[in-house]
């Protein structure tokens, strides 16, 4: 298949990875292309060249400094670059495009397309993208949710059309059954306050263990405010880690700790952690309750530093081999991919089969369920992770 991979465009797909949405994109677009579909990625221009890269925009992330000019440049840049992007796939041999950005723009305008769209649904509703989706009523298009939890949080919108689960490449997450002599926890991601990292050194200071940390601070006063006081002997933050560097460090660990603030996702680092056969302990919130089982991970009460450390004590206890064999079981990127095979060739089928209706687009109006002043650039780049 002609494959065309819509990305988002706040950071590079390449690593070291700044989040979750971009290692999916990055396993998307490589095992596609390992299966001999021709993959195009369109992309930010810093991703990696290996992927089929068609450079779209420079990234457009931005410090988390609440709206400002600069934050209004990002939103343009992004908008434009979409819009030409949408506007010039009319006229590309395409067989499928794959939309795994969070933004409005590819929602609302697949119904131009020629060939079908799918769009992976990363990130519970918020204003832009709910709009176009709820625009978006071509069958021509079809949503994909990466959890039952997305599934659920999406349905007062649109049924969802298939849900497919993140996946890893479990040969990069090498099993570690015994964790270092020297005993430590790990919690890794983007350092934001919806991954409630400083709660996760809470409880890991109740524990007496020391909390090893990894991962970009995307969030300067976050990590000012409330990390920065938090690390000493107790805590340590490594940097943003290199992959091998990554999975060395959550191997050797005792347990990951995953402390969200929101609904996640999916939650793609509990699925590596998982692979490397270290326990999971992590608020029972979004899809985490999906992917962990009692072999593998203990939850904890959401918000509750208290109740994560007993999680932590418990989740220490769990057999290593059980957690990477339930890796095995529902995080492996092959059947992700199977997943999205399927539905790329019955979207194809069906284009093939019958000749779309056209639409009248009823006339634009202003909803007060998506008023402007509620938009907020920082709400598109909380994705799974």
């Amino acid at each position: 298949m002609r494959i065309g991979i819509i990305s988002h465009l706040k950071h590079p797909i390449a690593e070291p990875f700044a989040g979750g949405l971009e290692m999916h994109t990055f396993q998307l677009a490589k095992m596609l292309r390992l299966r001999g579909h021709e993959v195009t990625l369109f992309a930010t221009a810093r991703s990696d060249p290996g992927l089929g890269l068609e450079a779209i925009c420079s990234e457009t992330a931005i410090a988390r400094v609440g709206l400002s000019e600069a934050s209004d440049v990002a939103f343009f840049r992004e908008h434009h670059a979409y819009l030409a992007l949408m506007n010039g796939l009319r006229t590309r041999d395409f067989d499928i495009i794959h939309n795994n950005s969070l933004h409005y723009l590819p929602v609302s305008m697949a119904d131009s397309l020629p060939m079908p769209m799918i769009t992976t649904l990363h990130t519970p509703p918020f204003c832009w993208l709910e709009s176009g989706i709820r625009l978006s009523d071509t069958p021509n298009h079809a949503l994909v949710g990466v959890s039952q939890s997305i599934e659920r949080q999406w349905a007062h919108v649109r049924s969802v059309d298939a849900v497919i689960p993140n996946g890893i490449d479990l040969d990069n997450f090498a099993f570690r059954p015994v964790a270092d002599a020297d005993p430590y926890l790990v919690w890794y991601g983007r350092i934001v306050p919806e991954k409630g990292l400083h709660l996760a050194m809470d409880a890991a200071r109740q524990v007496g263990l020391p909390l090893r940390i990894a991962g970009p601070a995307h969030d300067e006063t976050y990590f000012r405010e409330e990390i920065q006081p938090r690390l000493g002997a107790h805590a340590r933050h490594e940097g943003h880690l290199a992959h091998a560097d990554l999975a060395n460090l959550i191997g050797g660990a005792r347990a990951f700790l995953c402390s969200p603030m929101w609904d996640e996702p999916y939650g793609l680092v509990v699925a590596e952690a998982l692979a490397c056969g270290v326990p999971v302990a992590a608020f029972a919130r979004g899809a985490i309750p999906e992917i962990i089982d009692p072999g593998s991970g203990v939850l904890a009460t959401p918000g509750d530093a208290g109740s994560l450390a007993l999680a932590t004590l418990a989740a220490m206890q769990l057999d290593r081999r059980a957690c990477r064999a339930r890796a095995f079981a529902i995080c492996d990127a092959g059947r992700m991919i199977d997943g999205y095979e399927a539905i790329y060739a019955r979207m194809i089928e069906r284009m093939q089969a019958q000749v779309l209706p056209p639409r009248v687009r009823p006339p634009a109006m202003r909803s007060e369920a998506y008023p402007a002043k509620a938009f907020h650039p920082a709400s598109a780049a909380m994705a799974h992770g």
